[in-house]
């Protein structure tokens, strides 16, 4: 088709749509004047709220208007060329149409109500997406059918409280977080050698805060549900192929104490876990605790990139038994982050993952029951720790632990400071509460004055008492918790308003010890039926881990220092059996080179510090120099 024939014909369709608009608006203004009367011309008789609707019937009358005109052109279709030219010529027209309806809706609605913040409006919008999404992902996935909410528990953690970050913020100030991090970013940065930055966009989680310098995660690890059974839904992880290739080279260097070997792992597959977990114990041994955190950091993200969209921790409602071998790194690198977090008075957000770890089995297989009322304590969380103590179920009651029997009295200490004159009358006193813990476990006393110190001539008298002479119950369940309450929370006791409530609370008992010596034997009869067992049930803990000073290894028996994730309690006890072929072709690879270089390489495994002949060269030209220092 020529360009003249084309441009006739585009303007006598143009010539019929404006003739079929001007009729148009001659037949709207003839019904607007039949429909106007006296009557809806009163201004009360309409409600001011139907303003709001007015630009949804315009939007209802524009369409059956463009309805009714595509029904009339679709009798005289022009040809293809000009059908497109006309097409866009049209949707020109159709934007600037809706952008003045859109303009003048906006006013309408400004005039008719107040403007939300956006932040409420995000917020509410990705609550719904999450309830909606949640919903139609359990309509959709096979075999959920029965998988219900429960009810809020009593360990539902705070995800808000989980970031460092905002804590240290509320304790030392924003201001002063900024220039931290801005001085670990200088520092940090490194060139990059032998090749460009990747760029990749790192996830957001819940329970770190990963760095923009991470690896991409591999998706290595995944998880799978088991079943659902008492109202709590069961997981468990899985690995991939290429995982487990990467487990059997660790345990063949873990099984000859091969740090290189654990690094090369690294190397190549840098969210394995154990490898992880392994070098965090050696920075932790050397005193590089930042590099310690990063490594149980990295660990931490990519268990929870590999959560099941339906695994719901942070609710109370999920199990992950720590029975599973794949499941036993998420929980040592939890308690490990969560003492991280308590070193750098982080206290709430220690709290948080204590919760977190509490919940996701309830055989508690780190012993987070013993570490729970301490950090709420330490974060003035005492009507929680008092409510948490009522509602949580358990073969045995709270109260009878050393650490809560105490803790609990504390607690009550400060809420009867808190609270008015008009408080709860049926709850006991700090001063019984503390009473009755001296009663139950008097060797608590004589190991917190050797502890804290508390070196008052008044305590020296105290601890003359026969009640109070001995640091041994003869329980060995009971004396190892009061070991690990004392070895815990020994700071607490510090304070001098709590020291006159324990000072207080002994007299007390002596005095009534005195009266009625009866006391004493009911309150060991009372341990014997807590604890019948003459087993140490509680022998997996070690007193050490809950300690707040970070043990260090002289650099030559730090070869030694790798344990078995499987048995923690012996250092370099149990040790995996190499494979029949020798070592595995990947720790070759660094063999020959600086075990350090490869150590730091383990945590950038993208930045090239060189090959094993740089190794080579370093290692000789040490050589050379300690020779001709000795020939000197």
């Amino acid at each position: 088709m020529s360009a003249r024939l084309l441009k006739k014909v585009l303007k006598e369709q143009e010539q019929k749509k404006q003739h079929v608009i001007e009729e148009d608006e001659q037949d709207e203004l003839l019904n607007d004047d039949e429909s106007v009367s006296p009557d809806s011309c009163a201004g009360s008789s309409k409600n001011p709220f139907d303003l709001l609707n007015e630009g949804d019937d315009a939007d209802e009358d524009n369409a059956d208007q463009v309805y009714a005109d595509e029904t009339s052109t679709r009798k005289q279709e022009p040809p293809p060329s000009v059908k497109n030219a006309l097409n866009s010529a049209s949707t020109s027209n159709n934007k600037s149409k809706k952008k003045k309806q859109k303009k003048g809706k906006e006013g309408s609605l400004s005039t008719g109500k107040r403007e939300t913040p956006l932040d409420v409006n995000l917020e509410a919008l990705a609550l719904d997406i999450e309830s909606s999404s949640q919903q139609s992902g359990l309509n959709k996935q096979p075999g959920f059918e029965n998988f219900k909410q429960s009810k809020p528990s009593v360990l539902h953690v705070d995800p808000k409280y989980l970031n460092v970050e905002n804590e240290l913020r509320r304790i030392f100030g924003s201001k002063v977080v900024k220039s931290f991090e801005k001085s670990n970013q200088s520092s940090n940065s490194r060139q990059v050698r032998g090749g460009r930055r990747g760029n990749h966009h790192i996830r957001k989680t819940v329970l770190i805060s990963p760095s923009d310098h991470w690896p991409r995660w591999d998706g290595s690890l995944s998880m799978e549900f088991l079943e659902t059974k008492d109202g709590y839904h069961y997981f468990r992880y899985t690995h991939s192929s290429s995982y487990d290739q990467a487990q059997r080279a660790f345990e063949a260097a873990q099984a000859i104490h091969d740090l290189n070997g654990v690094a090369s792992v690294l190397m190549y597959h840098p969210y394995h876990l154990d490898s992880l977990i392994t070098m965090a114990d050696y920075f932790k041994f050397v005193g590089e605790h930042q590099m310690s955190a990063d490594a149980i950091a990295k660990c931490l993200y990519a268990m929870e990139c590999a959560w099941h969209p339906l695994f719901t921790p942070l609710q109370g409602n999920c199990q992950l038994k720590f029975s599973h071998d794949s499941n036993k790194p998420l929980f040592k690198a939890l308690f490990t982050h969560m003492k991280t977090m308590d070193r750098r008075g982080c206290h709430r957000s220690a709290l948080e993952v204590c919760k977190l770890l509490l919940a996701l089995d309830s055989d508690d297989p780190m012993g987070a029951m013993f570490c729970l009322d301490y950090f709420a304590l330490r974060a003035g969380e005492y009507a929680w720790l008092e409510q948490f103590s009522e509602d949580y179920r358990t073969d045995t009651s709270l109260w009878l632990l050393p650490n809560f029997s105490y803790s609990l009295a504390v607690c009550r200490f400060y809420l009867e400071q808190e609270e008015s004159s008009d408080a709860d009358i049926a709850k006991a006193s700090s001063a019984d509460l503390m009473n009755q813990a001296l009663m139950l476990h008097p060797p608590v006393l004589k190991k917190l004055v050797a502890k804290v110190p508390l070196k008052d001539q008044a305590w020296t008298n105290i601890l003359k008492n026969s009640y109070f002479h001995s640091d041994q119950i003869g329980i060995p369940s009971v004396d190892h918790l009061i070991n690990i309450y004392v070895e815990q929370n020994y700071l607490i006791w510090r304070l001098p308003d709590l020291q006159k409530l324990l000072r207080d609370g002994a007299s007390h008992v002596i005095q009534t010890l005195e009266h009625n010596k009866n006391d004493a034997k009911d309150w060991t009869c009372v341990r014997k039926e807590a604890f019948p067992s003459n087993k140490n049930e509680y022998g997996h803990l070690l007193v050490q881990d809950f300690s707040d000073t970070v043990q260090t290894l002289p650099p030559d028996n730090l070869q030694n220092f790798m344990v078995d994730m499987r048995d923690p309690a012996h250092l370099g006890g149990h040790v995996a059996n190499p494979p029949a072929g020798g070592q595995a072709p990947a720790l070759l690879d660094v063999a020959n080179r600086n075990p350090l270089a490869v150590l730091f390489e383990s945590l950038l495994p993208w930045v090239n510090y060189g090959g094993p002949e740089d190794g080579i060269v370093d290692e000789n030209r040490v050589n050379e120099q300690g020779q001709g220092n000795e020939g000197l």
